[in-house]
């Protein structure tokens, strides 16, 4: 699959909108698991198409909705600190050129551990790893 540049940028964006408090490490995982949607066999029409197609889809992250505080900074609105989005860039190439595993055991959905309530969905799948503010999942029916 060829990966295009707004692809690594967009995946940079999210990893900055979901997890810019995270470690690299942390921030590592929730790429793997925009990888791993990529990746996986499911309908298109659902997880999107590509790096940026996956992040930019519709209820996916909500980073990308129009009415959240970080849809300023992904859209270029407003400017995301260097610092930031260069680690989350180096997360995002580092998974995308495969130089590190999965370190999420195939996982393709995630929830902030500060969320009030977690998401129903959480209940019936299987949890993989738990990282940082994030708890990771597989087999989400």
């Amino acid at each position: 699959m060829t990966v295009s540049d707004q692809d690594r940028d967009i995946l940079a964006r999210t990893l900055w909108g979901e997890a810019r408090g995270e470690s690299l490490a942390g921030q590592i995982a929730v790429a793997w698991t925009i990888r791993n949607r990529v990746n996986d066999g499911k309908d298109k029409s659902w997880w999107g198409e590509g790096y940026a197609g996956v992040c930019q889809a519709k209820y996916q992250f909500s980073c990308w909705n129009k009415t959240d505080p970080n849809f300023a900074y992904l859209s270029g609105a407003k400017q995301i600190p260097f610092r930031e989005l260069a680690q989350a860039r180096l997360a995002g190439d580092q998974v995308i050129d495969g130089k590190v595993l999965d370190p999420i055991g195939g996982a393709t959905h995630y929830y902030a551990i500060a969320m009030k309530t977690p998401p129903a969905w959480a209940a019936k799948a299987k949890q993989t790893l738990k990282l940082g503010g994030h708890v990771f999942f597989k087999d989400v029916p």
